[in-house]
């Protein structure tokens, strides 16, 4: 791993929809399995050192070679662009979605 990555995988509830989001388990949780929203916290993976806050809202995906389906995601309070590697557990329904949007 980058030596700018913190390893954090903790249960949260979603600001978005209100579910109760489970540890993932094998790498890090950061974001919603059911709606795909995260929460503006890390300025860099892990750190919690982000000042804004504001709801992140998917708004696209990218799939990597490596890294597999990419969630890209908007912050709605600061306009931040942030993107997050997609989880085993992800609403496939909404990444299919996110793969015929173009709003970025």
């Amino acid at each position: 791993m980058l030596s700018n990555f913190t390893v954090i995988d903790e249960e949260f509830v979603c600001e978005n929809c209100g579910n109760k989001v489970p540890k993932l388990g094998y790498s890090c949780r950061n974001h919603c399995p059911v709606c795909l929203h995260s929460k503006h916290v890390d300025v860099n993976p892990g750190d919690r050192a982000e000042t804004c806050h504001g709801l992140l809202e998917p708004i696209g995906l990218e799939i990597n070679n490596k890294k597999g389906y990419v969630i890209i995601s908007k912050c709605k309070k600061c306009g931040a662009i942030r993107r997050n590697k997609a989880a085993e557990d992800d609403n496939m329904d909404l990444i299919i979605k996110l793969s015929v949007r173009d709003n970025f």
